[in-house]
């Protein structure tokens, strides 16, 4: 059983305890024109592209088309591109248009000269993601995607392959963003339980109510547990279309939701998701990151099911977090990015889909997030990308 009081934010969040941290704005700011820098002909990185924990990352001006995808571990980037190249296309001026179902290779506008003690990681935005664009990064000599080893130096390659719909993207587009650590930031599951207790981070559907210990699965490793969200909302989710016109990445409100996707309806909470399909759903539960942690939601074990969280999703410091006492409601749902593999698959309303991992930064960010940014997340609940228009969905 639990109680049926309503939970009221504490004055502040307890600070973060020693160990690992990620790095937030002033940081990633200080760093600009050193650690991470313009590559050779791009113009200089600027603190528009900084979040509370993360730097985006911006496209430049050729895109390559490629036969396949590589790790660039013995080989360097531009040997791989002289043997799978199969055209190039200019991202110059009002950019080209990247097929659904093939792969592209775009240098980015960033490099990296980092000390010795940092580490990046690299991830797709939001909107990225919800466009169903696949990417990851790649650094050279490594043989890890979206991950740059302590003291890496050298340039920064994205990936590109757009699954559900054709894609217009131009040079300065972000569809990649950097985060960059000290140490292990990674909470462990006493820690995260300890946070919970003190600043309970997730709230059911209503955003009234702290979900108690017991209702918050954490496992061993440290992973808070979500809940896909089919209950009492109409429509439950939405599909992909096929066969859709060209997506305009960059033009917020450029599109009408119907153009592009089906309303996926869950009668008694439930829905078959087609093999191959695309889809986006809303977590039942609704999150909050305290302003002094990030998190990362993680992909989900796949001994739970026949489908894939396709992205990695970030989220900044304050995603979900309003400030004082007396907000209507607390935390903010996550948006669930899915696809069926091999077979038709069921799912129904409170089945597990992700876990989230909590990170330690280096303290509250200047600004937390969403704070003085028009458009944003912050107050999403079944919110498809930015070019999409706000009010189409029901």
């Amino acid at each position: 059983m639990h109680s049926g009081l309503l939970y009221c934010a504490p004055a502040m969040t307890p600070p973060p305890p020693p160990g690992g941290q990620l790095l937030v704005d002033r940081e990633l700011e200080a760093l600009l024109g050193t650690a991470l820098r313009a590559a050779p002909g791009a113009q200089a990185p600027t603190r528009a592209q900084i979040s509370p924990a993360s730097v985006d990352l911006r496209l430049s001006g050729v895109a390559w088309r490629i036969r396949a995808g590589f790790l660039p571990a013995a080989t360097s980037v531009e040997s791989r591109l002289a043997e799978l190249a199969l055209g190039k296309l200019s991202l110059e001026g009002e950019g080209a248009v990247l097929e659904r179902g093939c792969a592209y290779l775009v240098a980015l506008e960033e490099e990296l000269a980092l000390p010795a003690d940092l580490r990046g990681r690299f991830n797709p935005r939001s909107s990225t993601g919800r466009c169903d664009i696949f990417t990851r990064v790649l650094c050279e000599g490594h043989a890890r995607f979206d991950e740059a080893p302590p003291g890496y130096r050298g340039r920064l390659w994205i990936e590109i392959a757009p699954l559900s719909f054709p894609v217009r993207l131009k040079r300065g587009d972000r569809l990649a963003q950097l985060r960059l650590a000290r140490g292990n930031a990674a909470l462990s599951a006493h820690e995260l339980r300890a946070l919970h207790a003190s600043t309970p981070l997730c709230f059911d559907a209503s955003g009234t109510r702290a979900l108690a210990a017991d209702e918050v699965p954490i496992d061993e490793e440290g992973g808070l547990a979500l809940c896909v969200g089919l209950a009492g909302r109409d429509p439950a989710g939405w599909r992909a279309g096929a066969h859709t016109d060209v997506v305009e990445f960059a033009r917020e409100g450029a599109h009408a939701v119907h153009d592009f996707w089906e309303p996926v309806h869950a009668r008694n909470g439930r829905s078959i998701l087609e093999p191959g399909s695309f889809y986006i759903f809303a977590s039942r539960e609704r999150l909050r990151v305290p302003p002094e942690y990030a998190a990362e939601m993680l992909p989900v074990d796949v001994g739970i099911g026949e489908l894939r969280n396709n992205y990695a999703g970030f989220f900044d410091n304050g995603f979900g977090w309003r400030e004082g006492a007396g907000e209507a409601r607390l935390g903010t749902p996550a948006v669930l990015e899915v696809r069926a593999h091999d077979v038709p698959f069921l799912v129904e309303d409170g089945q597990v889909f992700c876990r989230l991992r909590f990170f330690r930064t280096g303290g509250r960010p200047q600004r937390v997030y969403g704070e003085g940014r028009a458009q944003s997340y912050q107050d999403q609940d079944l919110t498809l990308a930015r070019c999409f228009r706000r009010g189409d969905e029901p």
